[in-house]
């Protein structure tokens, strides 16, 4: 998923959108290595499992679980994937920009 996601957030860069990752691995110095080694750029946070704080918050029950936010924080697409995910996207920045412009 790392390559597409850093795609995304090439694409992105200058227009209304924000990635941002939750990671549960138990060895935290070796994710810190591996965030080095995959070049995420993006905010990635730390939850201690499934269990933990983030995860039941937003009712995560396995890794990797995808939301996807409009502008306005609303939850419009879960567990989308490749083109899917990226319709999604596309659709969300389109309407946030237009929604700025007005």
């Amino acid at each position: 998923m790392y390559p597409h996601e850093r795609s995304l957030v090439k694409t992105y860069q200058d227009r209304p959108f924000a990635l941002i990752g939750v990671n549960s691995d138990p060895d935290r110095a070796k994710l810190k290595e591996r965030i080095a080694e995959e070049g995420i750029t993006w905010r990635s946070f730390w939850d201690e499992s499934t269990g933990g704080p983030i995860a039941t918050r937003w009712n995560v029950s396995g890794w990797p679980t995808i939301y996807v936010l409009d502008h306005e924080g609303v939850i419009r697409f879960k567990n989308v994937r490749g083109e899917s995910l990226d319709r999604a996207i596309e659709l969300l920045v389109a309407e946030a920009e237009a929604a700025a412009g007005s």
